[in-house]
Order: C-alpha cells, then structure tokens, then sequence
C-alpha cells in the first residue's frame, strides 16, 4: 500500500515513518508538513492511503478530506490526531480508521488492513473502459487514464504503461461518464481528477497541465471557459 503521511510536526512524521517500517506491504511514497503539500502528493503520486493529521496550519486535515471526497477516485483516509472531537466528522468522511496520537503500532496496523479491505473493494466496483490489447477484450480502470485522444476511427487511452485503442467515441465516453471527464478539445478528454492546471504558451496557446504525464494537450477557445470553471471550483 502506497502511503503518504501528513502532518505539520516533523517528530509525528518521522515517528509514523518509523512505524510503517515494521508494516508488511506499506510503502512511505511522501511526507509532507501541510494541507495544500498533501493535495499535490496526491494529485502527482496518486497515494493508496493519507495518515492525515487534523489541527494544521492553513489547510487542515478535514479540509483536506473533503476536497479528496470529491474526486471520483480518491484516496483511503486514516486520521492520526491528538484530539478526540473530530471522530464523528472523519467518519462521516468516510474515513477508514480514526487514530489517537501517540499511535500505537498495533492500532496502526488495524488500520492498514481496514484500509486495504476498503481499497479492494473500491477497486473491484471501480468503473473501467473496454479495450482491446493484442485483439484481445481488456478492461481498463479508470484510475490508470492520463487522457484520451479521438482520430476519425478509434480512440486511445494514453496510460502510463501503454497505449491501447477503445472502439467507444469521446462522445459516448462523455455522456457515460460526464462527471469523471473534462473535454478540452474536440479530441481530447482528461479525467478530472487528473487535470492539474493551464499553461499559456508565448504564442496565446493555452494547454492542459495533466498529473503523471508530461503531455499538455491543447484547449480550445470553445472549451477554456468550461476547464477554467472546473479548476476554480
């Protein structure tokens, strides 16, 4: 399980770092000190699981879990805090576990497992798009989607270990999936979750900033408005 821990005390960190060493399959992929840092760890290393910190400077911890609550895919929350009252709030976030500080290794371990049934099971439920590989049928998760590009007959998926072709149209994929896609061109569709930012070049192109991929497609005049809504809200 791909772990990223956030909290604003360096000693609370390298504590449950320490902690996750003796944890079968837990892997520490970031560490970061703020709401806002833990955002972009997410957004860029697409974490299995947050040991989030609550009493934050800045963006706090349940700031930080209702943001990812609105992404279709979003991480396995445990909340690591000194403070019981918020127990009520992070499981109404859907939290896996709630976590009193100092965490105990036995409670974190408890955690993780709770974490991971709740991560397959997602996973199992989790929406796919219908490819095919080698003439084969292969279902393709939508988390693994860094962006689709349409040419007159087929569509690609652009992943990060691979390309393969749909036989579905952006337009179908769109209407199926309205809420888990942003289109920035007539050929292009992003995944929400995945769009990062604009970038304008010198010549008044605007391009998509895309999480995992150094790929920057266009977006046209007719679809900046749209993407601009959707980063701002």
């Amino acid at each position: 399980m791909r772990i990223v821990i956030v909290d604003d005390e360096p000693l609370a960190r390298a504590r449950l770092a320490a902690l996750l060493r003796d944890c079968d399959g837990a892997e520490v992929i970031a560490s970061v000190g703020d709401g806002d840092a833990a955002l972009t760890a997410c957004a860029q290393l697409r974490p299995d699981l947050l040991l989030l910190d609550i009493a934050m400077p800045g963006l706090d911890g349940i700031g930080v879990a209702r943001r990812l609550a609105t992404l279709p895919d979003p991480p396995q929350l445990v909340f690591c805090t000194a403070y019981e009252q918020h127990a009520l709030q992070a499981y109404e976030l859907r939290a896996a576990d709630y976590l009193l500080k100092p965490v105990r290794s036995e409670r974190l371990r408890e955690a993780l497992a709770r974490a991971e049934a709740l991560r397959r099971r997602a996973s199992a439920s989790a929406p796919t798009l219908l490819a095919q590989v080698h003439g084969a049928p292969v279902r393709i998760p939508l988390a693994d989607v860094l962006y689709l590009t349409a040419d007159d007959k087929y569509v690609t998926v652009h992943r990060g270990v691979g390309d393969v072709l749909i036989e579905q149209s952006l337009k179908a994929i769109e209407e199926a999936m309205a809420e888990r896609f942003v289109r920035v061109h007539r050929a292009c569709l992003i995944p929400v979750e995945r769009l990062l930012g604009l970038r304008r070049e010198a010549d008044g192109t605007v391009r998509a900033l895309i999480a995992g991929s150094d790929a920057a497609p266009e977006v046209s005049r007719r679809n900046l408005a749209a993407v601009r809504k959707l980063l701002r809200g």
